[in-house]
This record gives C-alpha cells, sequence and structure tokens, in this order.
C-alpha cells in the first residue's frame, strides 16, 4: 500500500522532500554524528562516478591505507569488496550512516562515497561533514526529478557551496576537484574553497591532459602541471578513463601521495569492474559490457569501441530504463544509431512501465531498416543472443546499461539477472551445439 501511494507523489513534491530530509536528521543523531571524525570524499555528477571512486579507493588501499566505499556497483569495508544490491548509486540515509559508524569502528579513516542528485535533492547529505568534492562532468539526466537542466545543475552545486560551511578537521583542507572541460564548470570555480583544482584538456586546467594515444594495450598520455609534465600509461581504454584517473590523481595529490607512486599505480590499475568490461572468451569474439546509461556516457563507450584498429562493425544492445528520464530516450537513440553498425532495442529495468512502451518511446526517431541494420527484440536473452549469432570475426559487440546488476525489474516481479553470466551461458550454449566438419 505504502509503495502505491508513493509512487503517486511527485518526486520533487514538498512533503517528499521534507520526508527525507527528516530521516537524514534522525540517522545522523541515531549514529551519533561519525563522518566528523573522518575523512569524507564526495564524488558527484552524471557520468564516471562510480569508476573515479574505484579508482580512487583502491589506489588508496594499494598505499596501504584502509577506506569505507559506497559506489553504484560496489561497496568497500577495510579489505572486504561487496556487490552493491540496492541498486541505488546512493545508499538511504539509515544506511549510509549505519556504514560509516562500523567504518569508523574499525577505525577506518577515509570514506569515499558517489553522490547521486536525487541524494542532494532529497537533503540525505544533511550534517555530513565532508573535505572534498569531485566534480566529473554534467550531462542530461533524472530530469523526471529536477524537470529542467538548470534544477539538476543547482541541486549538484548545492554540494560544493556546503562544502566550506561544515567545521575544518585538523591539517585537513576543504577541496574541490572540477573537470574543468565539463559543460556548466565555471559555475563551480568557487574561489572561497580552501583548495580548488581543476584537469581537462584546456590550457586553463591546473592539471592538464595532452598527448593521449591510444594502442592495443595501453593508453598513453601526458599530464602537465605547473610546468612539470607527467608521462604516464594506463591499461584502462578511452579517452573518458583519462578524465576519471585525473581527477583521482588530484585527489591523492592533495593528499600528498608521490608522483612516482601515482606512475606506478596507474601503470599497474586493470579494469574497473563493470566499465567497459571485456568478456573473455575462447572464440574471437569481442564482447564488453558498460553501465552506459545516457547520451553522453554511449557516446564516449562507443567513440573508444570504435577506435579499436582491429574491428570491423560494432553491434549494440541497449536500452533504457521504466520511470526514469524520457526525454533523454531520442538524444540516446541518435548517439547509438550514429555511431553503430548495428542496433538492438531491448529491455532494461521497466519498473511499471511496458517494455514495449519504452521501445516505441524512440519509433519516430527511427529511420533504419528493421531486420537490416537494426532489430527491435523486447526480450534482453533474446536480444543477446541474436548479437551473438550475427557476430562475424572482428565484429564487436557493445551490451549497454544493466552492467553488473545482479536482478532485472519487470513490470511484474523482479527476477535474476547479470548480463555477464547471460552472455557466458549463451556463448556455452552455442559452443557445445557447433557443427563439426570432419
Amino acid at each position: 500500500m505504502f509503495h502505491k501511494v508513493k509512487h503517486l507523489v511527485a518526486l520533487d513534491n514538498p512533503l517528499r522532500l521534507a520526508y527525507h530530509k527528516i530521516r537524514a536528521i534522525i540517522a545522523n543523531f541515531y549514529y551519533g554524528f561519525p563522518s566528523k571524525d573522518m575523512i569524507i570524499i564526495w564524488v558527484t555528477w552524471t557520468n564516471w562516478k562510480t569508476t573515479t571512486c574505484n579508482l580512487i579507493a583502491k589506489w588508496f588501499i594499494e598505499n596501504w591505507e584502509d577506506v569505507f566505499m559506497f559506489s553504484t556497483v560496489n561497496i568497500i569495508m577495510w579489505k572486504e569488496e561487496f556487490t552493491n544490491k540496492t541498486k541505488m548509486t546512493s545508499p538511504d540515509a539509515f544506511e549510509l550512516q549505519r556504514l560509516l559508524k562500523i567504518a569508523k569502528q574499525k577505525w577506518i579513516k577515509k570514506a569515499i562515497i558517489e553522490t547521486a542528485s536525487h541524494w542532494i535533492k532529497y537533503n540525505r547529505i544533511w550534517w555530513i561533514n565532508y573535505d572534498t568534492v569531485v566534480l566529473t562532468n554534467i550531462t542530461q539526466d533524472h530530469l523526471d526529478l529536477h524537470r529542467t537542466m538548470d534544477d539538476y545543475v543547482n541541486t549538484k552545486l548545492q554540494i560544493f557551496k556546503k562544502l566550506i560551511s561544515y567545521k575544518r578537521k585538523k591539517d585537513i583542507k576543504k577541496t574541490a576537484i572540477i573537470n574543468i572541460d565539463s559543460n556548466y564548470s565555471e559555475l563551480f570555480l568557487d574561489k572561497t574553497y580552501d583548495s580548488l583544482y581543476t584537469y581537462g584538456e584546456s590550457l586553463d586546467a591546473t592539471l592538464e591532459i595532452k598527448n593521449i594515444i591510444e594502442e592495443k594495450k595501453y593508453t598513453y598520455f601526458d599530464l602537465n602541471i605547473l610546468g612539470e609534465t607527467l608521462k604516464l600509461k594506463t591499461k584502462l581504454r578511452g579517452i573518458f578513463n583519462i578524465y576519471n584517473i585525473t581527477a583521482a590523481i588530484w585527489v591523492f595529490m592533495s593528499f600528498w601521495l608521490s608522483k612516482e607512486k601515482i606512475i606506478n599505480i596507474v601503470e599497474h590499475i586493470k579494469w574497473i569492474p563493470w566499465r567497459l568490461e571485456e568478456v573473455e572468451n575462447t572464440e574471437w569474439y569481442q564482447i564488453f559490457i558498460d553501465y552506459a546509461h545516457t547520451a553522453d556516457a554511449l557516446e564516449n563507450v562507443i567513440n573508444s569501441l570504435n577506435k579499436i584498429k582491429w574491428s570491423w562493425r560494432l553491434i549494440t544492445v541497449f536500452w533504457a530504463t521504466g520511470d526514469r528520464d524520457k526525454s533523454k530516450r531520442p538524444i540516446m537513440w541518435q548517439v547509438v544509431s550514429k555511431n553503430s553498425d548495428f542496433v538492438i532495442l531491448t529491455q532494461d529495468d521497466d519498473y511499471s512501465e511496458n517494455t514495449t512502451d519504452i521501445i516505441k518511446d524512440v519509433l519516430p526517431w527511427i529511420e533504419r531498416v528493421e531486420w537490416e541494420d537494426f532489430w527491435i527484440i523486447p526480450n534482453r536473452e533474446d536480444a543477446i543472443r541474436t548479437a551473438l549469432v550475427s557476430w562475424k570475426k572482428w565484429d564487436i559487440i557493445l551490451i549497454a546499461w544493466k552492467w553488473d546488476e545482479h536482478v532485472m525489474v519487470t513490470q511484474k516481479w523482479t527476477i535474476p539477472w547479470h548480463d555477464k553470466t547471460k552472455v557466458e551461458e549463451i556463448l556455452k550454449g552455442l559452443d557445445e551445439n557447433k557443427i563439426i566438419e570432419s
């Protein structure tokens, strides 16, 4: 009954906003304000938050420091790592305060938390005494809640404006780290922060990205900082990952980690889980899974895959989540259609919507001919199987959106689901049914 009533109340209804703020206040008092004794690092914006969180957390661990991290896909507590099964970018206020208290009891001093706009809008950040905020980028998303881009941007801006309002901890500066190449970045360049660091390919960036060269095993790039050049290489693919790495580097430099240590960590970091992850197989299949769920994220991922010189065609399997910002659906389609050779529209989490209705939302913008270079296959398993059966040597298959989620929410019920596991099952079935020529 509660969930039905909740669905009828607008996301930005003042009563809903007040309800969440009250919960945040009670949660802080209940758990004793654990953030006041920890170094808190927020990572926020539209895309790349999860990757940046993982880079920061795992590099701290590489440097023999204990951390707590909460991201869309995983949770790290001290030396243990767990899958985030809540389907939430940021946790409920009570859950976060509970986890922060556990971290404090384990003598963990640093917390890295992925911060969604919903979380800020609903005042769940109330009296979490944070010290560093990282801005990765901004593109259209969550207009089902914010209604306008102005509100979306201003909501994110709140977390920066409040940065200096909390008590400073001993020897810790209030620090803002900003992707200067992002839209709206100029709004966040406030001189009231104790420390302001920028990064990007712009000449105005205090950490300037230069000379990006993508090769088969490594991506090479330079970072120019105050006239000094750091030469780096990484196993991570894509220019967007260079931005993620650079944001994390600024975090480490703000904590005085040596440049030599940073260079070593960047070189040896492998895949960040579920971000442009390649599914290993014994055949010639090149299959990648990624959480790209906005036009900008899709464009970055697809452009990175299109730069793989030994590929022939790109087959993209994707579509949109139900009960979310519908205005971005045609934009996502246009990006994928423009940059993919073949496109398969399929289901994601439907929630209260019907899969077919979600797909119909984009039909007016589709100029492709179905069954030539475009298919509509509502069942996600059938869609992935079709992509694999249609594959030819040197093709690339991108399966977007659901990444490492372990369930799929249909209109009627929640079912077990995992993209990578499903791909492996289908590949095994195809292998077992091969016709062996004598």
